[in-house]
């Protein structure tokens, strides 16, 4: 006995206790205003989703926290974590277990030429924000989101943590409770993933108009349709008028001529102090502009036949 009380371990609390402690603790910080963020599960399975499961697959790849990490999944899953808030570089928790225990997670910022890599190679491969939120990524995007040491997912030493349990492990239970934790919020908020890692998940899309091509393209090239030249350009696409039915030459239909004011073109909406929407873009940007506009005139020619 004297073993515990010198290292102030504390004795076992029956689980209606801890709620009860719990629930006392919560119930002073909503009234000071504080949101409570429980981590909350639906079933067994601490995440479902693309980037849920990335972030729980990448701790268990790491040695380094194959140990202590079992406990933590018991932990999460049975409602331990009674809040969890993520902000940049750092996520905050309180963890339910003997006491109400204070976690504490750093993650290290993603370096800007580590970041600007991983937009380089995902150039092209990602229509839309919605589309990257909801998972929805060819294998070679996601494969390189994941990639150990050099994604976007940190390694264990960009991770350092502190509980205020008496526990003496580098990495108690309440903190691979947490861990597990940023998986199940980001099974529901991906979008968290970035704040946390200090970066802006618009750049994947941005960096789609720099006509950059990545080592490996994560997939065939995609016909795509106004609203996604106009998410991707940041402009707003003006409507074409309809293909001529009439005035065939040689038996090809020519199409009938826009006759949009120079004023109102988007081009000119989307650059007013110039007076050339292109003026200062590279021959890069330009042919890449070029040939995805050229691909969608296509597809609205075939789609008019």
């Amino acid at each position: 006995m004297a073993y515990f009380d010198y290292f102030d371990w504390k004795p076992y609390v029956r689980v209606a206790a801890r709620r009860q402690q719990a629930a006392h603790r919560l119930a002073k910080l909503r009234k000071k205003g504080h949101e409570v963020l429980p981590v909350l599960m639906e079933g067994r399975k601490i995440a479902t989703t693309f980037w849920g499961k990335a972030w729980c697959e990448n701790l268990e790849r790491y040695s380094d926290y194959s140990n202590r990490l079992p406990r933590g999944r018991t932990y999460v899953r049975n409602g331990s974590v009674i809040d969890l808030q993520i902000s940049s570089g750092t996520v905050t928790a309180l963890v339910s277990g003997s006491d109400i225990y204070d976690v504490r997670v750093d993650v290290a910022v993603v370096s800007k030429a580590r970041w600007r890599a991983i937009c380089r190679d995902c150039t092209g491969g990602i229509d839309s924000l919605v589309e990257l939120l909801q998972g929805r990524l060819s294998g070679g995007v996601m494969a390189r989101l994941c990639e150990p040491k050099t994604g976007l997912f940190p390694a264990p030493k960009e991770i350092s943590f502190q509980c205020s349990c008496p526990d003496w492990a580098s990495m108690c239970k309440h903190v691979a409770a947490v861990l597990y934790g940023i998986g199940a919020r980001l099974d529901k908020r991906p979008e968290l993933l970035f704040l946390l890692r200090s970066v802006h998940q618009q750049d994947l899309i941005a960096k789609a108009d720099t006509g950059l091509r990545p080592k490996t393209r994560p997939g065939a090239a995609k016909v795509l349709d106004s609203g996604d030249l106009s998410e991707i350009f940041g402009i707003e696409m003006a409507q074409s008028e309809p293909f001529a039915s009439a005035g065939r030459r040689n038996g090809t239909a020519k199409l009938r001529k826009a006759t949009t004011p120079a004023s109102t073109h988007p081009a000119a909406q989307a650059y007013p102090k110039t007076s050339t929407p292109a003026r200062g873009w590279s021959a890069k940007q330009r042919a890449a502009v070029s040939a995805r506009m050229k691909a969608y005139w296509r597809e609205r020619r075939r789609r008019a036949r």
